[in-house]
């Protein structure tokens, strides 16, 4: 019967042994060094500081077995980090990870003399060489994964808000997840919707996000279904934040809501613009982007009850207000194709009369009768108040 074959000793096994009676030794080194050189650790609380120590133990570790087995791929990543908790990457940024893994690989390196066996000096610095690459490269691949798991998790986060204001259930819930993710609670606040473009839509959301760093105004985005929408912070004009940020919008119109006050307000100025949206088929030469304002008339003969109330409140009541004479001639007006000539004859008046009123209908309302396009909204605005003193 043949005789077993004794193992063959480790042709650096007085190095492992060196090692693995200097782990502790090494790591409380490490971690003398970090507290004397990095002031970022110091001011750590105790909590995080015990961790890094347990991460810089679980390296020299970790050194030790991969020295044993060379050969043999090894999870670094999960050896040496997986002792941490996964909060300690938000603790923690990558710059002093990477310092901290310096500071461990330099202690290590200054005790290749009193750890290594005589003779294993040049093949303990070595490995140690090559294992630092390895950390580096395990580093990297942590932060990388703590970075699309909050990416993910923001996403969502984001996906909610802006769901939340669309939808009109917008509430103190919305307000803590929209502080989240970096909103500071603009004054103003208003929101675009257009079309979302073909193909991925987290490169559309980057591509607001960073037209939006441009012009220095803060935004929450997202794609819902075939829609782009955009909640914009911290601009006083409307159109041009919709302007600045238009590029990632698909063809088609694109419409910004009113400026509102703040975010939980915002529900408004999205159910505005997603009614100008709808209403944005019966204006084909509409500009783009264009105010949902813009498309009171549209939007009111579309049904948008929200710009019927608008156009009576803000155009006919006023006029109302400021006495007959000038809704009369505003109809007349309007009624003899923008004449003045005509309106005068129809009314009794000199036409420098008819003049001085209209004059008077812009200052009121805002809206010029002698801009065709102006002139339609009036029109459908004395229309729908003469309906609303009927009923």
């Amino acid at each position: 019967m043949p005789e077993p074959v004794a193992d063959t000793p480790h042709p650096h096994s007085a190095t492992l042994r060196n090692l693995e009676k200097s782990s502790g030794t090494l790591a409380a080194a490490a971690i003398t060094r970090m507290d004397a050189q990095l002031s970022w650790y110091r001011a750590m609380p105790p909590e995080n500081r015990s961790w890094i120590g347990l991460v810089a133990q679980a390296g020299i570790a970790a050194f030790t077995e991969w020295f044993r087995h060379p050969e043999t791929p090894q999870a670094i990543s999960t050896d040496v980090f997986g002792t941490a908790p996964r909060e300690l990457t938000r603790a923690i940024t990558l710059r002093q990870t990477v310092e901290m893994v310096r500071t461990t690989i330099e202690v290590m390196e200054s005790a290749i003399d009193e750890v290594a066996a005589p003779g294993d000096e040049s093949a303990l610095r070595e490995a140690l060489l090559v294992y630092a690459r390895e950390i580096a490269f395990a580093t990297a691949q942590v932060y990388a994964q703590a970075a699309e798991a909050r990416g993910a998790w923001d996403a969502r986060l984001e996906s909610l808000v802006v769901n939340a204001v669309l939808s009109g259930e917008a509430d103190e819930g919305a307000l803590s997840r929209a502080a989240a993710l970096g909103w500071s609670g603009p004054s103003n606040v208003s929101v675009v919707l257009g079309t979302a473009p073909d193909g991925d839509s987290e490169l559309t959301v980057e591509a607001i996000r960073r037209a939006a760093r441009h012009v220095k105004v803060q935004v929450l985005t997202g794609v819902l279904g075939d829609r782009l929408v955009v909640i914009v912070g911290g601009a006083e004009n409307p159109l041009q934040a919709a302007k600045a940020l238009i590029g990632p919008f698909a063809a088609g119109p694109v419409v910004a809501g009113p400026v509102v006050g703040d975010l939980l307000a915002a529900t408004r100025s999205a159910q505005a613009a997603a009614a100008g949206l709808k209403a944005c088929a019966a204006w084909p030469d509409a500009p783009r982007p264009v105010l949902a304002d813009d498309l009171l008339p549209e939007r009111a003969m579309a049904g948008d009850p929200a710009a019927r109330e608008q156009l009576v409140e803000e155009i006919y009541r006023p006029l109302e207000e400021a006495g007959s004479a000038l809704l009369e001639t505003l109809s007349v007006y309007l009624e003899q194709a923008s004449s003045l000539e005509g309106a005068a004859r129809m009314l009794f008046v000199h036409p420098n009369t008819v003049r001085y009123r209209l004059r008077r209908v812009t200052d009121v309302t805002g809206w010029s009768p002698s801009d065709v396009r102006s002139a339609f909204t009036l029109r459908i605005a004395l229309i729908l108040g003469r309906l609303a003193d009927a009923e």
